[in-house]
Formats: C-alpha cells, structure tokens, sequence
C-alpha cells in the first residue's frame, strides 16, 4: 500500500476523533456539567493531537522511505549487476522505479524491467513500515487527547498553544530558506574563490569564462572578471529601465489618483496593471522583433553605424515598461492613503493643486514611493528572458546604449545550463555571481528601508 492510503485513513482517523471528542463535551454540558472550554475546542484538540504527529511523520518518511528503497534494491543481487556508472545505474533504477509506479509499462533497458519487481516489493515494504508508524502514532495522539477530555480540561488553551507553534514554524520557512541560499551561495563561492582570486573576480573587467576549460586556464589574468556583468545588470535594469519606469510610473499614480474621474480611474487602473502579467517571454519577442531593430534603425540614421542589433537600449526600454505597473501601484496606494486633510490645508492656504502635489502629497507619501521603486529595481535586475532575446550575451564594459551587453542573471543560467561539472570555476562563477547580487540586492533594500523609516517618522 502506498502512503497516500495511509495519509487518507490518517485524515478520516482525525476526523472520527473530533466528533466523537465534540460529542462527548455536549454530552458533559447537557448533564449539567459547565466546560471550561467549548465543544468545539475539544474536538479541535483531538484533531489536531490525531493528525499533527501522523502527518508530520509522513513527511520526515517520505523522503527517508525512497533512500531506504534503494539502498534494498541495490542490495539485491540484480542490484549488484548493475553497471558502476552513477548516471546509467541511476537511470536503470529510475525506470524500474517508474515500471514499479505504474508510470509506464515497460523500460528502455532489459535490467530495469528485472528490477522493477524488486523495486515494487521494497516500495511495498518500506510503505507499510512507515503508515504502522504513522498510524500508531495518530492512535497514541487519539488516546492522549480523549484521556484529557473533561470538564475542567482548557482545550482551548491547548488549541491555541499548537497553532501558535505552526504560526511560528511558518514565519521560520521564510528565514531558514533564506539561511540555506545564503549558505549554499558561501559554500560554493568560497570553492571558487580558491580557484580564482577574489580581486580578479571583484574587480577584473574582462568576462570569459570559456578560457578556464583547462587546468593551464584556470587563472588566466581578467577571464572572471565580473564588472561587466554587474555594470550591465545596472545599465540595463537600475539606469535605462528605471529612466522610463519612473517617470511614467510615478505621474500615471499622480493622473489616477489626483486628476482622473472616477470612471476614468476604475477603467485605466486595472488596464495599466494588466502589463504585470503578461509573461516575460512575450516582452523578450516583442523587444527582439520590434524594439531592437527600431532602436538600432534610429542609431544609423543619426550617424552611428556599429549599432547593434541587440543593444542595451532595447533591453532597457521595454524592461521599463514591464516594471511600470510595480512603480505606478505602490505609488498609487501610498498617495490615496495620504489624508485627505493634508491636501485640504494646503489648498486652503492658497497653494495650487500642482504644488500641493509636489510639496504635501508626494513627500508624506515618499515611503511608499521609494518601496515601490526598490521592488522595481529589484524585479528588472532579476529579469533574463529581455536581455537574452534584446540585449544579447557579450560582457562589454560600455557606456554605448546602442551596444550589445548582458547581465548577472543571464550569465548565471548560461554557467547552468547542460550537463556541468561543479569542478570548475566556471561553473562555480554562477555561485559567486549569485551571492553578490544577493548581497548588492540587500544593501539596496536596508538603505530603502531606512529611507522609509526616516519620512514615516516625519508624517506621522
């Protein structure tokens, strides 16, 4: 039996356990008896003393379970006669595991159809060994729970203590994957920076890790320097996005909110955001197929003609209008959650509606505003779908918008992508990449932050 039908007869368990634990406090409370808590609470406690622990064994077995299937199956003497090779005997006992599962009928490789029905026996195994486990323990929590059932029983005492303990797990997740990113970057970077130097990668202007292919290679003078990378990341994303974004971002907030009627409003605000969902693969087409050769018609008939075809300007203009609605929503909300008293003052004492804009409404709602660019910056410097089709793969080290540059994150997925060796600095370069983005992208949110305390303050 597989561990869904085990998870099901947990649930239905849980779920006999709440009624029969509810009616038993009515019973009490019928009697006479005043509870301390209600009916409901009691059933909710013996739910959760049912469920929680069966359920979470589960999940610990589930992954443990298929490292015990195997190491039983390579243990077996058609295991053994598996080839020594990591990848095929992975793929052999892959598909037997797939035959076994029912996902296909047969297996490209004879061993793997020998294998399956091993593979199926141990799976049943290991199954039931961990749904026992798991059903026991939803017995013991059942047993637990009605034993403490009674009058003077706080349920919903000990109701609230374990949703507070899942609220507390949950606000963890967040901070315990940001610590294995963090770690897994370090780990990894660290290895690359005994290959390469950290001055070279930091500070060396020349980006080509295809000269580290050989070990003679290794570290060769400029081949990791990264500050065409992030130079592009900045152009691209921080400089010629935000140029556009801003601007257009910021006075569509002030239109909306300040000028347009309200029928006007509840039309064009839901239009303008609609840009956030369209897919970052039609903005990439759309750059390629209509913006860059327009930009690079534009640089030859002013003169320039070593314009690219996949220029940085082409990149940037249309990540600019795909990051608008970050800019003009987050701006919209903070200058409507401006008191209306704060422009009436301003307009009694003679100020015009523009310069209550510039000097009342847009400096209380400065917070906002700023939040709303960092999470812009923050989404163009991610993007790789434009760069890749606009902007194109070579790390220049230029100032020339009509120029063909590229970014850290599509440098990151070049280093990735295929079959690689996590040998080389050139694969690990994508870890040292990934890790001073991530500590740039966290400057810029604290500085962000202090900004946003030190005007929330003020207006209060």
């Amino acid at each position: 039996m597989s561990l869904t039908i085990y998870l099901v007869a947990i649930l239905v368990v849980a779920v006999l356990a709440g009624v029969y634990a509810r009616n038993r406090a009515l019973t009490l409370r019928q009697g006479g008896a005043r509870l301390n808590s209600l009916p409901n609470y009691h059933a909710f406690y013996a739910i959760i003393w049912t469920a929680v622990p069966a359920l979470l064994f589960l999940a610990i077995w589930a992954p443990v379970q298929d490292g015990l299937i195997q190491q039983a199956v390579l243990a077996t003497p058609q295991g053994q006669a598996l080839p020594d090779f990591d990848i095929q005997r992975a793929q052999i006992v892959a598909e037997a595991r797939d035959i076994a599962s029912g996902r296909i009928s047969a297996g490209y490789n004879s061993q793997s159809n020998e294998l399956a029905p091993i593979y199926g026996a141990a799976m049943s195994r290991f199954s039931t060994i961990g749904g026992v486990i798991a059903l026991l323990l939803a017995f013991g929590g059942l047993f637990f729970a009605l034993r403490r059932l009674g009058v003077q029983f706080r349920a919903r005492t000990g109701v609230e203590r374990w949703i507070m303990g899942l609220l507390v797990a949950a606000s963890l997740i967040a901070i315990l994957t940001t610590l294995g990113i963090v770690l897994s970057l370090l780990f990894e970077t660290l290895r690359f920076f005994q290959m390469v130097s950290p001055g070279e990668f930091l500070f060396g202007t020349q980006w080509s890790p295809q000269m580290a292919i050989r070990a003679d290679q290794a570290g060769s003078s400029g081949a990791f320097g990264s500050i065409p990378l992030f130079w592009g990341t900045i152009f691209i994303g921080a400089i010629i996005a935000m140029i556009v974004a801003i601007p257009l971002g910021l006075m569509s907030a002030i239109f909306l909110t300040q000028y347009a009627p309200a029928r006007v409003r509840q039309w064009l605000k839901p239009i303008l955001e609609i840009l956030a969902g369209v897919p970052t693969v039609v903005y990439g087409y759309f750059a390629a197929l209509t913006v860059a050769p327009a930009v690079r018609g534009f640089a030859v008939s002013i003169g320039i003609e070593s314009a690219s075809s996949e220029s940085a300007l082409a990149a940037g203009l249309v990540m600019g209008i795909m990051i608008i609605p970050f800019v003009s929503s987050m701006a919209d909300d903070s200058i409507a959650a401006v008191p209306q008293a704060m422009n009436d003052g301003s307009l009694a004492l003679g100020a015009t509606k523009s310069e209550t804009i510039k000097k009342v409404v847009l400096p209380a709602a400065l917070p906002g505003v700023v939040g709303g660019i960092l999470l812009a910056v923050s989404r163009a410097i991610g993007e790789t779908m434009i760069v890749v089709m606009a902007a194109g793969l070579a790390a220049n080290l230029t100032a020339n918008p009509f120029a063909s540059v590229t970014t850290v994150t599509t440098q990151i997925v070049q280093l990735l992508t295929g079959d690689q060796e996590f040998d080389s600095a050139k694969t690990l370069a994508a870890f040292a990449l990934g890790l001073v983005l991530f500590v740039i992208t966290l400057v810029l949110n604290l500085y962000a932050l202090r900004v946003v305390r030190k005007y929330r303050e003020a207006y209060e």
